[in-house]
């Protein structure tokens, strides 16, 4: 525990510390603090806008800051150095300040939020919020919010791509809190990809030191031989794969002679319905008609004599079967009469 108290208490010496000198560098425009510990001391380095105010005649103004924060607050041997601010208006510390200056004034906290936006954007900053929190207009407390570009509101990127601003406008009616976020115009977010372009080998032998001579005469026939080698081994290789590419093709071909003899062969074949339709119709056989006097034996027809053909000629059985057809007809009419 003790050394988490340590942390803490070092942490909220460095808060006071960070407020003093918000108070002592407002008129200057106290852009930010950065405290560093090391072997020497204490390295305190101020953001301002006008760093003149801060050092005052011959350093007497930063000799005193300097006293009071090794008195007051207990830093080892400190040392103030005094950075300016370059753009202000990419500093949310600085505008946030001026805001609050402005509300104080008397301007109307939208016409002082709007101006305030315009002037970030005419920096190259990816986007900027500015809420303004407290009795704006009357006795009950409104927040108002101005936002511009991209913002991050939560996460990693709303810590590493965010810089944060606070301040307090001090007015009839109470206080009002300005803060004011901004992006840094260099932040990068994870969904940006950049693609590298690949180094040719001239800058790659400027970085390594090796530069490439010049090549001779007799290098380049050589390297004009070489390339009329590869060359003709092109041509070879394609040569050789023009046989294969042929016979694919014939392949291709034959097949799909293949299938449209297939094709003309099924339209050619008839159905069945129309094979059903052209098929001749079997002959009726006619009604056998009975006699009206009652039912007869139906007699069997007889068969005609099996004629030997072990003597006589072959016109001698041609008489003898059509003697025995002949009788046979003649009968039937006798039997229909009956």
């Amino acid at each position: 525990m003790a050394s988490e108290r340590k942390f803490v208490a070092e942490n909220i010496r460095r808060v006071l510390l960070k407020e003093f000198f918000q108070k002592e560098v407002e008129m200057a425009g106290f852009g930010g603090i950065d405290i560093q510990r090391t072997p020497m001391g204490t390295r305190v380095t101020l953001t301002v806008e006008r760093p003149g105010m801060v050092i005052g005649r011959k350093g007497s103004k930063i000799k005193d800051l300097t006293r009071k924060v090794s008195e007051v607050y207990g830093f080892d041997n400190p040392q103030i150095e005094v950075q300016e601010c370059r753009d202000p208006s990419t500093n949310p510390q600085i505008m946030a300040q001026k805001l609050a200056l402005a509300l104080e004034r008397g301007w109307h906290f939208r016409r002082a939020g709007h101006s305030t936006l315009r002037r970030i954007q005419g920096s190259a900053v990816k986007g900027c919020q500015v809420r303004l929190s407290g009795k704006l207009t009357g006795q009950r407390h409104r927040t108002a919010k101005f936002k511009w570009g991209h913002i991050k509101f939560c996460g990693e990127p709303s810590l590493t791509a965010m810089d944060h601003g606070y301040a307090i406008a001090k007015k009839k009616l109470g206080l009002i809190g300005v803060t004011v976020d901004i992006m840094k115009p260099d932040a990068v977010l994870p969904d940006e990809i950049t693609i590298r372009d690949l180094p040719t080998v001239e800058e790659v032998a400027e970085v390594s030191g090796d530069v490439p001579e010049e090549p001779s005469g007799d290098v380049e026939e050589k390297g004009n031989v070489e390339e009329k080698g590869s060359e003709v081994a092109e041509d070879a290789a394609d040569v050789s794969d023009k046989p294969e590419k042929a016979q694919k093709d014939k392949e291709i071909s034959k097949r799909k002679q293949k299938r449209k003899e297939r094709q003309k062969a099924k339209e050619e074949e008839p159905s069945k319905d129309q094979v059903e339709n052209d098929a001749p119709s079997k002959e009726e056989k006619p009604a056998e008609v009975k006699p009206e006097g009652g039912s007869q034996k139906e007699e069997k027809p007889k068969e005609a004599p099996k004629v030997e053909k072990t003597t006589g000629s072959k016109t001698e059985e041609k008489a003898v079967s059509s003697k025995d057809t002949e009788a046979d007809e003649a009968k039937a009419p006798v039997e229909g009469k009956k």
